[in-house]
């Protein structure tokens, strides 16, 4: 859908918002906390961006981006062409990062992070659960959204590594709590720092976003066949090529956006075979079910020749 940007703001050094409806003011589709939607900057351009403003606001969303020293062109774009009143296309929101039922929460972010994290704790706030926030970044003029998140008073705990150094981590997660969901976004040596630190911690316990595609050891299989139930047609996949590049080159229309494993778009239930799931969204749990699969990363598991999938 083609969406207006009402407002575009700076919120911190190196971070904008940007403000989107309808041009004639119409709703919006309905989204969680977690979600994130895809959009279309140009052509071959399309990048993911977590929605971070009211849930229960129909009329408006709003995304943060962080300019990336190193930008591939999306930040870039972004920050350098548009501007108050420029269309872009965003598509329906998507959530692998979904807030659920707990009595207790930790939430952890790092830098832009924390942009799938502020509703997250609204959402907590609103349902009278025990939560903090531990929220890090560069410096303190580097952390978007800092004074929205003044008003939830000690919960949250701001920390500019150039003031505290690195988030204290372990003091927050060495010990484990029982009934306490744990949600982490933001930099991979963070992220692998808390998953390191929940080991000991309740199975489910942590769930992570990540924008950058978690490390993976090699892929366990060489060539697969994969029957593509849905179209009738079975391929075989070579060492060199993903089931989603093999899907394409047979003709089989497969959505996909990012092609790392880290937006979903590609999610295709696997009703046959075990997969060696190299993304970086299932919990070890959804990986154990063996229920769906990412294809543009994920392949057969070694010694299962043949997967099918709905598609």
């Amino acid at each position: 859908m083609d969406l207006m940007i009402h407002e575009r703001r700076d919120e911190a050094d190196g971070v904008v918002s940007l403000t989107l409806g309808r041009a004639d003011g119409g709703e919006l589709p309905a989204w969680a906390p977690g979600a994130h939607v895809d959009v279309t900057l140009a052509d071959d351009l399309v990048r993911q961006y977590s929605l971070c403003s009211d849930p229960g606001d129909r009329q408006r969303w709003r995304l943060g981006v962080l300019r990336e020293p190193e930008s591939r062109g999306g930040s870039e774009h972004v920050f350098d062409k548009l501007h108050d009143g420029d269309i872009v296309e965003v598509g329906e929101p998507r959530n692998h990062f979904a807030l659920e039922p707990a009595p207790h929460y930790v939430f952890v972010a790092g830098g832009i992070g924390i942009t799938p994290i502020l509703p997250m704790v609204a959402a907590a706030e609103a349902a009278g659960a025990d939560w903090t926030l531990l929220y890090g970044g560069r410096a303190r003029s580097s952390m978007a959204f800092r004074e929205e998140l003044v008003a939830y008073g000690d919960r949250v705990v701001l920390a500019p590594q150039d003031e505290v150094g690195l988030l204290d981590l372990v003091g927050l997660l060495a010990v484990p709590r029982p009934d306490t969901l744990v949600y982490a976004c933001g930099p991979a040596p963070m992220l692998d720092a808390v998953e390191s630190l929940l080991t000991g911690w309740r199975p489910g316990s942590l769930r992570v976003e990540r924008f950058v595609p978690k490390a993976v050891e090699g892929t366990g299989s060489e060539g697969f066949e994969v029957a593509f139930l849905t179209s009738g047609i079975t391929a075989t996949v070579p060492p060199d090529r993903s089931i989603l590049t093999v899907a394409e080159e047979v003709g089989i229309p497969a959505l996909w956006s990012c092609r790392e494993g880290t937006c979903g778009t590609c999610e295709t239930p696997l009703l046959s075979g075990r997969a060696e799931h190299c993304d970086s969204l299932l919990t070890d749990e959804e990986k154990a079910d063996q229920n769906t699969l990412f294809i543009c990363v994920s392949r057969a598991e070694r010694g299962c020749p043949r997967l099918e999938l709905d598609l």
